[in-house]
């Protein structure tokens, strides 16, 4: 696929085939992300890959702790309230999608539905959890956030969905325990990946972009 339709045609997915991804193109994917940029050359990444019957067993222990609404634990902490027009960008768009699958805000078991879809990776064959050293910084989480970037378009490249989850990772310690993880790691994000069904609902949305003349200043 060329560059710039990759990186144009690149969406988030909700809903997998089951399908797995085999192995030797998942290496590709990842080998590709691996010539990502970071500061100094650091390159901070650390990549869990989890499927079949482990996948499973995860997303049945992070239901569970969904559903009885545990305690939420992330390594990465949610962000201080957003500036007014952030804010309501965040709205328009959970507002959007709730309607393209016909939820309305007060229908709590509806909401609540998609909210559990999280931690069943949406049905995807495969779930990649990036992590770091807990010492690191802001410019390792900025160099995560490159490598994430250039997965997901390696991942799309080879006709491979994604979407970045950050919800599941509210359950931080209980994943790493379970995955082997060192305690003092730092979980940022789980990436359910696979084959997109293209006949879900959920699918048919798409987020709004902003238009470059809304956020570049040209400088001359």
């Amino acid at each position: 696929m060329e560059a710039m339709e990759n990186i144009k045609s690149r969406r988030s997915y909700r809903a997998f085939k089951p399908d797995p991804i085999p192995g030797e193109v998942m290496q590709e994917v990842i080998e590709a992300a691996s010539n990502s940029p970071a500061y100094m050359s650091t390159q901070p990444w650390e990549v869990a890959v989890v499927t079949g019957k482990k996948k499973d067993q995860l997303s049945d222990k992070l239901l569970e702790l969904a559903k009885t609404n545990a305690p939420a634990t992330p390594d990465l902490l949610p962000p201080p309230p957003w500036p007014p027009e952030l804010d309501e960008r965040k709205h328009e768009h959970g507002t959007r999608r709730l309607k393209t699958l016909g939820i309305e805000r007060e229908d709590k078991e509806g909401r609540e539905a998609l909210r559990l879809m999280n931690f069943e990776f949406y049905g995807a064959p495969c779930a990649v959890f990036l992590y770091l050293d807990g010492s690191l910084g802001e410019w390792s989480i900025f160099d995560m956030g490159l490598f994430t970037q250039t997965l997901l378009l390696a991942a799309h490249a080879r006709g491979i969905g994604s979407v970045i989850q950050a919800s599941v990772t509210d359950y931080a310690p209980e994943i790493k325990d379970f995955l082997g993880i060192e305690a003092h790691k730092k979980l940022l994000v789980c990436i359910p990946m696979g084959y997109p069904d293209p006949d879900a609902l959920i699918n048919s949305y798409r987020s709004i972009k902003k238009k470059p003349e809304e956020f570049v200043t040209w400088c001359e």
